[in-house]
């Protein structure tokens, strides 16, 4: 009955998390380690660094298709993925000296708002946008931007994504299928830096829960990014806002059950 009961929480926990990768590249921690933490009483440390290996192949994949589809911009994202990089080991060694019940609540209300955002106000702007803002000041902005997307996920495994979509939408210009596969591709690594930070400072994780959440995440992933790839920006955007928006309200009644 248990092993039934892992299954079933691991399906729709990365069910929950791969649609967010691949609809709007939030980080899958979001979902994944509330869950974890509630209904299979995970460790929060280890629930986070479970959450953030689901996240590197989902991510991976994601950015893969978004790629193949012209929707990726690797060459200023790499700016900003240094910065996150670094301060993603950071942010993971700080989290390791903060009580479980800080964790997994961080982005929550950012995810719920950030959705609404996107429903009632569509990014509607082109590659252009990102163009006419000069080089230096690029680099800058994602130079700084990246330092603290990177601290955030690091620090609670969360919020990382929807902070990049916002800041590549709103700060850089970004139209909204470049922004996710661009975040995507850099949370793939991001990702994979604190989930080995996560295991190097707290140990083995639960094996079967590792995989689980690995394979049904990559699994909705690809599917989400798939159709996002092939849909309008107007259809994008409202997918997109709902997802999160969903995913927000459903995260804060599992925090309150917890």
């Amino acid at each position: 009955m248990e092993i039934i009961i892992k299954i079933i929480v691991c399906f729709f926990a990365g069910m929950g998390a791969g649609l967010g990768t691949g609809f709007a590249g939030m980080s899958a921690a979001a979902v994944i380690s509330p869950m974890l933490v509630t209904f299979l009483d995970i460790p929060a440390y280890e629930a986070v660094g479970i959450a953030l290996a689901s996240d590197v192949l989902a991510s991976a994949v994601s950015a893969y298709t978004y790629g193949k589809n012209k929707n990726l911009d690797i060459k200023n994202g790499l700016v900003m993925m240094a910065a996150v990089l670094v301060f993603t080991a950071v942010g993971s060694y700080v989290s390791s000296l903060v009580p479980n019940k800080t964790m997994g609540s961080f982005s929550v209300f950012m995810t719920f708002m950030l959705g609404i955002k996107f429903i009632v106000k569509p990014v509607m702007t082109t590659g252009s946008a990102m163009e006419a803002l000069p080089r230096l000041q690029r680099i800058i902005r994602s130079i700084a931007c990246g330092m603290l997307i990177g601290f955030i996920c690091g620090f609670v495994g969360a919020g990382g994504g929807m902070m990049m979509l916002l800041i590549l939408t709103s700060v850089l210009g970004y139209e909204l299928k470049t922004a996710v596969g661009t975040s995507v591709f850099i949370m793939a690594f991001t990702a994979l830096t604190g989930s080995v930070s996560h295991f190097a400072i707290s140990g083995k994780p639960d094996i079967s829960a590792l995989v689980l959440c690995i394979l049904f995440t990559f699994i909705w992933a690809r599917v989400a990014a798939r159709f996002a790839n092939k849909a309008s920006p107007k259809t994008l955007n409202r997918a997109v806002g709902i997802i999160l928006t969903v995913l927000g309200a459903v995260i804060m009644a599992v925090n309150f059950i917890s």
